[in-house]
């Protein structure tokens, strides 16, 4: 398909979110299970929603399409349920990179759309521009219809060692587009100064503007491998509303690969379009402390108090934190978690979590408050044999049909009404009002009302994992299909 001219009409384009990242960079805030497009890192909405409010305002005539973690399915359709938008969720089993991922996208499209075009936006990266955003896809359009691989980069306003770079070739530029000669990794700060001194180098922001099935065909030239296990995982996939499985063991067997490595380093097809908005993929502490602080270099978030600082990023979330006489430091403070760093070194904590995983500590992974299709909880005190967990239930929401092997159940109800399953027992509870769960007994724990239910559960016993359930009804589907 070939369109000479240029468009202002997208209603072609296909919306794809990549929405696997684990964020570790960013831990403590951040964490494997709640990664950081979750978060409200800039503003009132998670980076994610953020990137769905910046798609709707397109208005490309296609629901987008959001690829994510099977684990996260629900934070996913919660973050999407509490801004009113709606996505196609396409699960991965495991992570295997961004090659991958957008594979089985551009096979879904193609499976709709022969001619589709994909734009191709990470889930995680702040964009202020909203005008120079559009303003750039339109640019790209018909040079991605006339079948090139289009890459939106950024013009660097400083040396960065952070991001990876697109060489370009100036004198056979077209307005905003410009061939690509070759991509650079992420440099050192030497090579990142005269990468911005030769005028002819953009930060590569990972977004792309693309027909599915020249990804296809490309990728079936320079990574056929992964392209075979993508087809075989999509092709053995199930369709559940708003879901779409892969079939684990093919994507399981998958290389991991960005689309960097796998496509755009060999690819004869890659143009590269200007974006001229400000832009972070917020992959750091770092990155987080230059799109904001104040007159004295800090940063500042939650309840912190300040004495002789400069240069820092501290953040408290759920406590007091007092800082004095410190220049460039990182401080997160978390409800179990608490790191200190100097800001130029804090992007090396994906070597701490790595430690910490390695270890079995849960802080690594998993949130203190950690979602759930009907509602969240965390985790208030623990000890030897017994754990104190603040639960909420979110309205007309049903717990599982469950029961534990090796721990028994109080719960306490401190706010709403609690619809409660005791072996054959059924009844309700109010305000003050409490019931004990044996060990092996089935139950279930509902909220009937209109308002959030909220109660204090106990956890006694020799064994508190969150693996200790068996479900026999569960109306999420949390038994795969």
């Amino acid at each position: 398909m070939s369109v000479t001219g240029k468009s202002d009409s997208l209603a072609g384009v296909r919306p794809v979110i990549l929405s696997g990242g684990s964020g570790t960079r960013l831990w403590p805030l951040s964490r494997k299970e709640h990664p950081k497009q979750f978060l409200a890192l800039q503003g009132e909405h998670s980076l994610l929603q953020e990137t769905l409010f910046r798609i709707s305002r397109l208005e490309l005539g296609h629901v987008p399409l959001i690829v994510g973690n099977e684990r996260q399915r629900f934070l996913i359709r919660r973050q999407l349920h509490e801004i009113k938008l709606e996505s196609k969720i396409l699960l991965e089993p495991v992570g295997r990179n961004t090659a991958p991922a957008l594979a089985v996208a551009a096979l879904g499209a193609l499976q709709e759309d022969p001619d589709a075009i994909l734009l191709v936006l990470p889930a995680d990266h702040l964009l202020s521009d909203f005008q120079a955003f559009r303003a750039a896809i339109v640019e790209a359009y018909p040079v991605s219809q006339d079948g090139a691989i289009v890459v939106f980069g950024i013009r660097p306003p400083r040396p960065h060692t952070g991001y990876g770079y697109i060489v370009v070739d100036t004198v056979r530029a077209s307005g905003k587009r410009m061939p690509v000669l070759k991509f650079q990794e992420k440099p050192d700060l030497e090579t990142a100064r005269r990468l911005l001194t030769d005028g002819n180098c953009f930060w590569n922001s990972g977004m792309f503007l693309l027909r599915a099935d020249v990804y296809v065909h490309e990728l079936e030239q320079y990574a056929a491998d992964i392209m075979q296990s993508a087809k075989q995982a999509f092709s053995g996939g199930k369709a559940e509303d708003p879901f779409f499985w892969l079939d684990d063991r093919a994507f399981e067997n998958c290389r991991s690969e960005s689309i960097d490595y796998a496509v755009m380093e060999h690819t004869r097809l890659a143009q590269m379009v200007e974006l001229e908005s400000p832009w972070s993929d917020l992959g750091s502490f770092a990155s987080l402390w230059e799109v904001d602080h104040d007159e004295y270099g800090n940063r500042i978030r939650g309840d912190v108090r300040l004495n002789e600082v400069s240069g820092s990023f501290i953040h408290s979330s759920s406590r007091l934190v007092t800082v004095m006489g410190i220049h460039n430091a990182v401080i997160i403070e978390t409800p179990d978690a608490v790191l200190v760093a100097a800001l130029d070194q804090a992007h090396e904590v994906k070597s701490l979590v790595g430690e910490l995983e390695r270890d079995g500590r849960s802080e690594a992974n998993l949130p203190t408050r950690v979602q759930r299709p009907w509602g969240w909880y965390e985790s208030v005190s623990h000890g030897h044999q017994f754990q104190v967990k603040r639960i909420q239930v979110d309205p007309g929401a049903h717990l599982s049909l469950q029961s534990h092997h090796h721990r028994s159940e109080h719960w306490v109800v401190t706010h709403g009404q609690a619809q409660i399953v005791r072996g054959e027992d059924e009844f309700m509870l109010d305000v003050n009002q409490s019931t004990y769960i044996p060990a092996g007994t089935r139950h279930r724990l509902s909220n009937p009302g209109p308002e959030p239910l909220e109660i204090i559960e106990v956890q006694t016993g020799d064994y508190l994992g969150e693996d200790d359930i068996v479900r026999f009804e569960d109306i999420y589907g949390r038994c795969k299909p």
